[in-house]
């Protein structure tokens, strides 16, 4: 075959090559179609190729080969870079016998079970110089796919090196890798050993290495821990914050495919302090934050203490704490075990009370906090005065409306006796507010009434009868908030109030009497009948 230099072609801008346009449209069916009806021509043609796999580097070695009567030697070193040149430049043969490069590239991909644990990954960073043509062609997830799988099965302590010794084995021999080798004889890294392997690669490739993983069934919580070490030691690497922002983002979509119960809630609060310094798009952020609030009863108070983000007066960034509540409710309270949602109702409280100081902190953002969760998941509101208390303390200069509305997060019925009694004296608190709690408190004596002074007999253990006087002396302490009553500057409307308050404190006073008395003459019962030595008879009811 003569040869000569008729064809001009520039790869990617790297290098121009001149080759004999004859010799490589022989095997390119690609430069074929493009210079079919140039054969009369004697000048020079000139190819551009942009997006050439593999760059000047690949091109050289297809040249060989067509220069070679389409003779190359394949291995796992070069199959890579020659089976995507040949997608690229559609060398298939044609009818007249002419060597076919990429079957015989397919041949050899055949193979690839084969393979090394280090020719995989040799063959794998290859591939990220020969997008998109490498995943394309398929041979991307081939790889891939055979690397997933040796992490899957590398559960036992053995190397994921396949045994060459015969095409029909598929079993496992001891790797000749060192590093490897003495990894996996540490049980501690048995699930980890290859982190460091992928650290190199682009997260486009990690994303593909990931959705394999996990379709032959790896362990969750490995590729988590896999996805914060290639995250953080990616960052270490990289310098711009377009690269951080990019890994950031893939990093998060792809442990938003995970299992949330097998992510390490602690690792996700240091992403999401990393991601907070990164230019994170919106759907990012969600995904992020979803991520942590279904876990949200795992956290901490300092987990939640965030400085608020640059341009914002708030100390903290209390935005971020109700989205990442609304996304531990997510579907509604109804679907989450009470004992969760008390752990973040108790967590709530905590951070309530911290941020209740903040000057800066607008009085709707506050009460936000408050309500964000149902009333059902807090036992008592006492933190909640608390908080509220600090709060109108610092904002002494709210108005009484505004102070009401700061008062509508609290739930009197479950204010204790204490807090009621302190609420009814606090004069930072509305008027209105107080006259709340006293009604709440009259309720609750009410209540308590009712079931003391139920009808009872002599057959009633003493121990209870002591309960029952046990349970009025306890609302001794409700006297004084009646008192009180009686000082408050209530108006008009409110004297069927007041006369209902002094009346419960005479019944309180009643009661006391009518325990003394029966306490008394159990006493005597309980004489008669030890001296009487008889049987014990029905004895006459003392109260109904």
């Amino acid at each position: 075959m003569d040869v000569s230099c008729d064809l001009e072609v520039d790869v990617n801008g790297e290098e121009v090559f001149m080759v004999d346009k004859k010799v490589v449209s022989f095997y390119s069916g690609r430069i074929n179609k493009l210079f079919s009806k140039s054969k009369g021509l004697s000048r020079t043609l000139k190819v551009i190729f942009n997006d050439f796999p593999g760059g000047a580097e690949s091109f050289e070695l297809m040249t060989r080969f067509c220069y070679n009567k389409g003779k190359i030697d394949i291995s796992p070193v070069n199959v890579s870079t020659l089976y995507c040149v040949a997608h690229f430049m559609e060398m298939k043969g044609s009818d007249s016998g002419n060597p076919n490069l990429l079957e015989q590239t397919e041949k050899s991909l055949e193979e690839v079970r084969y393979w090394t644990w280090s020719e995989l990954l040799l063959a794998v960073r290859q591939c990220q110089d020969l997008q998109p043509v490498a995943t394309t062609s398929g041979v991307l997830k081939k790889y891939m796919d055979s690397l997933s799988g040796r992490i899957a099965c590398s559960g036992a302590e053995l190397s994921p090196c396949p045994s060459t010794s015969s095409p029909e084995s598929s079993g496992f021999r001891l790797s000749s890798d060192t590093r490897s080798t003495e990894s996996l004889k540490n049980s501690s890294f048995k699930g980890t050993w290859w982190f460091e392997d992928f650290v190199a690669l682009d997260p486009s490739l990690i994303e593909m290495l990931v959705k394999s993983m996990l379709s032959k069934n790896v362990d969750h919580s490995i590729v988590s821990k896999f996805l914060f070490y290639y995250q953080k030691s990616r960052f270490a690497a990289v310098a711009t914050s377009e690269e951080k922002c990019k890994i950031t983002e893939a990093v998060v979509q792809m442990l938003h495919t995970l299992d949330p119960a097998l992510v390490s809630f602690k690792s996700l609060f240091g992403l999401l302090r990393i991601a907070l310094n990164v230019n994170k798009s919106k759907c990012c952020r969600n995904q992020l934050e979803t991520l942590i609030g279904s876990q949200l009863d795992q956290a901490t108070l300092d987990n939640l203490l965030i400085p608020s983000p640059a341009g914002t007066k708030y100390l903290y960034d209390v935005n971020l704490v109700l989205r990442l509540v609304k996304s531990f409710i997510g579907k509604g309270a109804c679907c989450l075990p009470l004992t969760r949602l008390r752990k973040v109702a108790t967590l709530m409280d905590l951070y309530v009370a911290e941020v209740a100081p903040d000057p800066c902190l607008k009085s709707s953002k506050f009460l936000a906090l408050i309500k964000a969760l149902p009333d059902s998941t807090r036992m008592s509101y006492d933190g909640i005065y608390s908080a509220i208390d600090i709060y109108l303390e610092v904002h002494s200069g709210l108005s009484e409306e505004e102070k009401l509305t700061v008062c509508s997060g609290l739930n009197y019925e479950k204010l204790s006796s204490e807090a009621c009694s302190h609420l009814t004296k606090n004069k930072r608190f509305p008027s209105r507010s107080a006259v709340q709690a006293l009604i709440s408190q009259k309720c609750k004596l009410k209540s308590l009434l009712h079931e003391t002074n139920r009808p009872c007999s002599f057959t009633e253990s003493p121990s209870s009868l002591v309960e029952a006087k046990g349970k009025a002396k306890k609302d001794e302490s409700c006297q004084q908030i009646v008192l009180y009553a009686g000082k408050l500057d209530i108006s008009t409307e409110n004297e069927r109030l007041r006369a209902h308050l002094q009346g419960m404190q005479w019944r309180v006073l009643e009661l006391e009497k009518v325990c003394r008395k029966m306490q008394i003459q159990m006493a005597k019962m309980m004489r008669s009948k030890l001296s009487a030595q008889s049987n014990a008879k029905s004895l006459p009811r003392l109260c109904s």
